[in-house]
């Protein structure tokens, strides 16, 4: 779990960092109310485009999603200008590779 801030507006977030339990059970529900609507439309067409392989490919691309949900939403909020709140956070966003821009 890492923090991280808004510095326009001062507002702090946590988020996790690797799997995603939340995507694996519920699909495109997290993405819903994260209101991070990119990816929400991107796991609507898949799991439509799913429909026709009896939900093989849907299933297959959730577990996938799963695995890097929490990294892309990350990377979106930082490169939204989100910034990490503190060290400890900042250094698992490295580790995890997460690219952060200089300052």
């Amino acid at each position: 779990m890492v923090n991280i801030e808004n510095p326009t507006t001062n507002q702090v977030k946590q988020c996790k960092l690797g799997w995603s339990w939340t995507v694996f059970f519920f699909g495109f529900f997290p993405m819903l109310f994260r209101q991070d609507w990119k990816w929400l439309l991107i796991t609507l067409v898949v799991d439509l485009l799913g429909l026709f392989t009896f939900g093989i490919v849907s299933f297959i691309a959730n577990i996938i999603l799963a695995v890097l949900y929490n990294k892309f939403y990350l990377t979106d909020l930082i490169n939204a200008g989100w910034r990490p709140a503190d060290e400890a956070s900042k250094n698992l966003m490295l580790a995890k590779g997460i690219a952060l821009p200089v300052k």
